[in-house]
């Protein structure tokens, strides 16, 4: 299989360019933890895909995975459980293994909740995060600054919507907020992915977004947070009207 392109993040975190509906894993090189890397890479590929493709492969094999890994299937097999714990994967006695897929009312909901957290964040934000952590939100749109590129780069769009919202929850310095917010992000990041091509759903999410930096700029609290917050929803609504494939 070959590896999606990658990008780095602020923080070192690896931001795929474009979600994949398939899973792609690294090997992983001898001398190292391997249980812990087991399940750090699995769990990175799972956050890596589109799990909402039409096409996407959620069944997964042990054994297959054990050999993409270079791995046995012990670590292989830790890995998944603790992926189970986690929400990411349903382990169905002789059924198999599959990475979960959320409903509609369910996406809906955890959407909801990513704005109650967003919101917060962006709150904390106001209060806790440095003028240049705040000005490098602004820097992850710099080559937007004509909306009409927005159409034309949507991939590399893309990749910058998703990167200004995890680096909201980063900057709320809250180790607690982010943990709660990774648990949803394999999920929100697929569906905030696939609208932003529907309607003119990018043109407005970069408008959204360059209001709410300037919110954050000026510290305003109360605007900051309605505007994280009004983001997410809108979100929210346009999935309850436009996506009829997960009910």
């Amino acid at each position: 299989m070959t590896p999606e392109p990658q990008s780095q993040s602020a923080q070192g975190e690896l931001v795929h360019e474009e979600l994949s509906g398939s899973l792609v894993l690294p090997t992983i090189q001898a001398g190292t933890s391997v249980a812990g890397l087991a399940y750090k890479a699995l769990r990175n590929a799972i956050l890596a895909m589109d799990v909402y493709h039409s096409d996407a492969d959620l069944r997964l094999d042990e054994k297959r995975l054990a050999a993409d890994l270079g791995v046995s299937r012990t670590p292989v097999r830790e890995a998944l459980a603790r992926l189970e714990h986690e929400g990411l994967v349903r382990i169905m006695p002789r059924r198999g293994i599959y990475i979960v897929r959320k409903s509609k009312a369910e996406i809906i909901e955890m959407l909801k909740i990513w704005a109650a957290l967003e919101s917060m964040a962006a709150r904390l934000v106001c209060e806790q995060a440095t003028d240049a952590e705040i000005a490098s939100l602004r820097t992850l749109f710099s080559m937007f600054e004509d909306t009409d590129e927005v159409r034309f780069h949507l991939n590399e769009y893309s990749v910058a919507n998703l990167r200004f919202h995890q680096r909201i929850i980063e900057l709320s310095h809250s180790a607690l907020l982010t943990s709660m917010a990774e648990s949803l992000l394999v999920h929100v990041r697929a569906i905030r992915t696939r609208s932003l091509g529907e309607d003119d759903r990018a043109e407005r999410s970069i408008v959204d977004h360059m209001h709410i930096i300037e919110a954050l700029e000026a510290r305003e609290v109360e605007l900051a947070e309605r505007l994280v917050r009004d983001h997410a929803l809108n979100l929210a609504d346009h999935v309850e009207r436009t996506v009829d494939h997960l009910e």
